[in-house]
């Protein structure tokens, strides 16, 4: 993975040059999960701001009778690269593996649509889901954000906009390492600075170009660690022991719980940024991709979360 991965920070600094590298870089020798139809699509955007593409995964309805939960999904790549075919094999095994209509969302991207811009095209998203439910097939009650990484963090924040501005009400909030706080000075930043594949470089490099050279680490929408914490739905929290973001997203999921939020974790201590994506090669994404699916399933009508997921795995 390091060997095809840009040089963020480093010899790459142009954000154009890093999509190039990634792009080359060798395909997955893994077919794609099976589900029952992929539609590709481009839906409104915020007020002034272009349209947004989707891709819409639906599951197989001998599979997934009946409404089912729906999931908007917000790929990671720091805010600055990745795009619907870097996660379609993401996608498509949360449509396979929950029986959930995906919603993948190609929100713009840094430094040339710099933040609030992805903020505003994920809770965009977010509220033309809402109001396409009946048409998608999913459950009323079953509004799921989810998000890996920079995605994680998209999804986290829009949980919050929805709160504070009446809607729309989500079911869970499904966060996969993800990003919670840009000031990037816990221990495990420190720890797995250069060990892992993602680097503290990448990530100093991905906020830079995210937030310009003067931007406001601290604002709630930047680090939802920071924010008011308070009337958030419930969570289901993947994190790696071996990855940068940890501690953060750790220290994301106890804040939700003190603050009265259900939450479930999936830690895997050996794991690193990025496995979540290897299902095919690793036992522990198998099994972080299928505690993500349960917190997905259990949001739907009838169901029941059944407790504490996945802990400690590895």
């Amino acid at each position: 993975m390091t060997a095809s991965f840009p040089d963020l920070g480093g010899t790459v600094t142009d954000a154009a040059e890093a999509r190039r590298v990634l792009a080359a870089a060798p395909a997955s020798p893994f077919l794609p999960p099976v589900v029952g139809s992929v539609e590709d699509r481009d839906i409104p955007g915020p007020a002034g701001a272009p349209r947004i593409p989707v891709r819409i995964y639906r599951p197989d309805p001998d599979d997934a009778p009946g409404p089912c939960p729906t999931v908007v999904f917000f790929h990671g790549g720091g805010w600055v690269i990745c795009d619907l075919d870097t996660h379609d094999s993401t996608a498509r095994g949360l449509c396979r593996e929950a029986g959930a209509v995906v919603v993948s969302v190609d929100y713009r991207l840094a430094p040339e649509a710099p933040f609030p811009a992805a903020v505003d095209d994920a809770y965009a998203a977010l509220c033309w889901t809402e109001g396409h439910l009946a048409e998608l097939g999913g459950d009323a009650g079953a509004l799921v954000v989810a998000g890996d990484s920079a995605g994680g963090n998209l999804a986290a924040v829009v949980a919050l906009l929805a709160r504070d501005r009446g809607g729309p009400r989500i079911a869970l909030q499904a966060l996969v390492y993800p990003a919670t706080d840009a000031h990037q000075a816990t221990e495990s930043f420190a720890r797995n600075a250069d060990r892992y594949f993602l680097t503290a470089a990448h990530c100093r490099w991905f906020v830079e170009q995210y937030l310009g050279a003067d931007g406001d680490r601290s604002h709630p929408h930047v680090s939802p660690l920071l924010a008011d914490l308070t009337g958030l739905p419930p969570a289901h929290i993947v994190t790696a022991g071996c990855d940068p973001l940890c501690d953060e997203g750790r220290a994301y999921a106890t804040e939700l719980r003190a603050r009265g939020t259900e939450v479930t974790e999936s830690h895997f201590p050996r794991m690193f940024h990025g496995f979540f994506g290897f299902p095919e090669l690793l036992d522990d994404a198998r099994t972080a991709v299928a505690d993500v699916a349960k917190a997905i399933v259990s949001t739907g009508s009838g169901r029941k979360n059944s407790g504490e997921a996945g802990g400690d795995a590895g």
